[in-house]
C-alpha cells in the first residue's frame, strides 16, 4: 500500500471531519443568538448590530494570520499555530454571528422596504459576502490542519500567505459592502 495515499486519505477525512465540526458550531452560534436575542420586526430597515461584531471579527481573523506569518517565517511553530487557531475561532464565530444578522435583516420587512427593494439589496450583498468567507475559511481551516501536520516553515509558507490575502481582500470588501448599504439604506 502506498504511504502516501494513506496520509492524503487521513487528512481528506480529518479535513471533513474539522469542516462539518466547525460549520456545525458556526450554525450552533447563530441559533443560539437568534434564541437568546430573538429578531423583530422594525418599523425601518436598519443594520443589524451584530454587522459591527462582524466587522470586528474580520479585523482578528486578519490580525491573526498577520501574526502567523510573522511566526512562520522566523520558524516560531507554536504562537504560529495558536495564530492560526485564534484565526479559525474568530473566523467560525463571523460565519455564525453573520448567520444571525442574515435573521434579523429577514425579519425587518417593512412596506417601503417592499416598494424599494432595499432589503433585497441588503441581504444580497451581505448573503454573497458571507458564501466568501465560507470558503476562506475552508482555506483556513486546510492551513491549520497542515500546519498541524508540520507543513509550513520558514522556507515553506505559501498557504499561509494566500490564506492571509484572501481574508484582508475580504475585509476590505466587507467594509466598501457597508458603505454601500449604509448609502442605499
Amino acid at each position: 500500500m502506498d504511504v502516501n495515499r494513506t496520509t492524503t486519505g487521513n487528512f481528506a477525512r480529518r479535513f471533513f471531519l474539522a469542516a462539518i465540526a466547525v460549520f456545525a458550531a458556526a450554525a450552533a452560534i447563530a441559533v443560539l443568538l437568534a434564541l437568546s436575542f430573538p429578531p423583530r420586526e422594525q418599523a425601518a430597515l436598519r443594520l443589524p448590530p451584530a454587522f459591527a461584531a462582524t466587522t470586528a471579527l474580520l479585523i482578528v481573523v486578519s490580525a491573526a494570520l498577520v501574526r502567523a506569518v510573522h511566526c512562520v517565517r522566523r520558524e516560531r511553530q507554536r504562537p504560529f499555530r495558536r495564530s492560526l487557531a485564534a484565526a479559525l475561532v474568530a473566523g467560525m464565530l463571523f460565519v455564525g454571528v453573520q448567520g444571525f444578522a442574515l435573521m434579523c435583516l429577514l425579519s425587518s420587512r417593512t412596506p417601503v422596504d417592499a416598494q424599494t427593494g432595499a432589503l433585497a439589496f441588503v441581504f444580497v450583498f451581505a448573503a454573497m459576502h458571507g458564501m466568501h468567507v465560507t470558503i476562506a475559511l475552508l482555506f483556513l481551516l486546510f492551513v491549520t490542519l497542515r500546519a498541524s501536520a508540520d507543513r509550513y516553515d520558514h522556507e515553506y509558507f505559501w498557504g499561509v500567505t494566500i490564506t492571509g490575502w484572501f481574508w484582508h481582500a475580504l475585509g476590505i470588501a466587507w467594509l466598501a459592502i457597508l458603505a454601500v448599504i449604509a448609502i442605499a439604506v
